[in-house]
């Protein structure tokens, strides 16, 4: 089914569709999927909630997977933090496991081992709890004000 079976486009309002439809009818939603072997199409992040680090687009969900592969990491979230020279770089937000001595520099080294350069974690923070919302969406924005905050 194409999408100008669904919506012809908003009324009276020619930008808005531009933006949102392609010129072949196709909606732009701003989720960035995966299509697997099977034909299966993964939603992995959006594109408003990507990272540009000197035009590089980094997506946080990518970082937050690896994180939490390590075993001393019980839930993490990564936001974009503001920067004048890069435009924004990789921040963490970290909930350490009971017990835990988890430091800074060792976060930033497990992921640094992994990703390309432009997507390396620039700075962590550790907290108790990430916040969500009640279907388990992260609040980035809220942790976004709390890291500028003490700018």
């Amino acid at each position: 089914m194409f999408i100008n079976d669904v919506l012809a486009g908003y009324f009276s309002n020619p930008e808005a569709t531009a933006s949102t439809l392609d010129s072949t009818g196709w909606l732009r939603t701003g989720d960035l999927c995966y299509i697997d072997e099977d034909g299966f199409i993964f939603v992995v992040d959006r594109l408003k909630e990507l990272i540009k680090y000197k035009g590089y687009q980094v997506p946080p969900a990518e970082l937050e997977a690896l994180l939490l592969t390590h075993p001393e990491i019980d839930d993490c979230a990564v936001i974009p933090f503001p920067d004048k020279d890069v435009g924004q770089f990789p921040m963490a937000y970290v909930v350490r496991k009971n017990g835990s001595s988890l430091t800074e520099k060792s976060v930033m080294d497990f992921v640094s081992k992994q990703v390309a350069p432009y997507k390396r974690i620039r700075r962590v923070a550790f907290i108790g709890s990430v916040p969500k919302n009640p279907s388990g969406k992260i609040l980035r924005k809220d942790l976004i004000q709390l890291a500028t905050s003490k700018l």
